[in-house]
């Protein structure tokens, strides 16, 4: 399983100077923690997902999330629970017979659903890749990590925790540094089960009476934009090794437009010609813009990976996730010092590599550079979603 799958050899070559890697992208957790890529969230309760992963009906699908938690009603969550199980065997059958699944999490509701499904559903655990921790709190997450860590010494085998922090305390300005730093302290001591931190902007939001539009992205709402500011302060920091998680995008189709598109024309007209441009209509109908102009706030920011809701989410975020040549380049440069300082004229003319405080940016390059690979001179995200997306909305 590699990124961009569905494009052809000849395809790959025209648009990557370094394809993405062939190479498991579980072959450490340093490397998965980055290659989660677009989380898609499908209803645990829904029988065409699973289906869909099986079909493989929803191309370059790398993850994906079934949830027991509010994608479920709470009269349902028994036979939510029986559906899941009798799904996942489904799936370890067809592992067992060759097929290449993504990696698989399930959201629980609650620490006793939680023991529940490690305790009952027995050999169905084997296709999982870890389990999503909601409304994670630091009291309450000891008990969801520890009954992890007792669970892989059972199963002989690591699955991971991602906790998603999304409750009051870490919202309201009075409890939010002290509860972030508690939920810290809590998870670096299970450092090595946690995959990624998660946050639920949508339950943050809600807490305020809050939505954000189409139009907008998460960073236009002040609360939240602090919220990150401050997780990413806390949790950012290279030395701690933890991979922070971009907030769900929660449109996928077209209504009544107040502000102006956010994508331009130029580049798709430029590069494809009038199928470039009715690509572009495609996607603005979609909302796309507005996806991608929060992807690239999300990477500006530090945050790698996206929860999605919708499978045309899939091909924008792991778009923007390829890396440009310009960028390898000037990783490459910083990282050839060797750490002993000083600084270079980037080999595009327009911007001087500082080694030292650079260093960090270019070691996390390096990693994506491997994962989702690095695109040809000229060639940018643009390139990546019309290729995979010309028989969609032109063929």
């Amino acid at each position: 399983m590699s990124y961009f799958g569905y494009l052809t050899p000849e395809q790959k070559q025209r648009i990557f100077y370094i394809p993405p890697c062939q190479e498991p992208l579980d072959s450490d957790k340093t490397t998965l923690a980055h290659a989660l890529g677009a989380a898609l969230y499908m209803p645990g309760t829904h029988h065409r997902a699973i289906s869909n992963i099986l079909d493989n009906r929803i191309p370059g699908l790398i993850s994906t999330v079934l949830c027991l938690e509010d994608a479920v009603d709470d009269r349902e969550v028994d036979e939510a629970e029986k559906n899941l199980a009798r799904e996942l065997r489904r799936l370890c059958y067809a592992k067992d017979k060759g097929s290449v699944l993504p990696f698989i999490f399930i959201r629980v509701r609650n620490i006793d659903q939680f023991k529940r499904i490690t305790r009952d559903y027995g050999p169905a655990l084997d296709v999982l890749t870890g389990f999503v921790f909601p409304k994670f709190e630091s009291g309450p997450g000891w008990e969801y990590f520890a009954h992890l860590a007792q669970t892989n010494a059972r199963l002989g085998r690591t699955l991971y925790g991602m906790p998603i922090l999304e409750s009051p305390r870490v919202i309201h300005r009075e409890s939010r540094a002290a509860h972030l730093l508690e939920i810290k302290k809590l998870l670096d001591q299970f450092k090595d089960l946690v995959l990624n931190v998660r946050m639920g902007a949508t339950d943050l939001s809600g807490l305020y009476g809050l939505r954000r539009s189409p139009e907008l992205t998460i960073y236009d709402i002040a609360v939240i934009r602090d919220f990150i500011a401050d997780l990413v302060n806390i949790f950012g920091r290279p030395e701690d090794g933890y991979v922070i998680s971009g907030p769900v995008w929660e449109y996928f189709s077209s209504g009544s437009r107040v502000l102006k598109p956010q994508l331009r024309q130029t580049p798709f007209r430029e590069q494809f010609g009038s199928d470039g441009s009715k690509l572009r209509e495609n996607l603005l109908g979609g909302y796309i813009d507005g996806l991608i102009r929060e992807v690239m706030l999300d990477k500006a920011n530090g945050l790698v990976g996206k929860t999605i809701i919708h499978p045309t989410h899939l091909l924008p975020v792991q778009a923007l996730y390829a890396v440009t040549h310009e960028e390898y380049c000037d990783a490459r440069d910083i990282l050839a010092n060797g750490g002993n300082g000083g600084v270079t004229k980037s080999i595009y003319n327009n911007k001087m590599n500082e080694a030292k405080p650079h260093t960090n940016w270019a070691q996390k390059i390096m990693i994506l550079s491997r994962i989702y690979g690095v695109l040809n001179e000229g060639y940018d995200y643009t390139s990546i979603i019309f290729e995979g997306e010309k028989l969609r909305y032109i063929g």
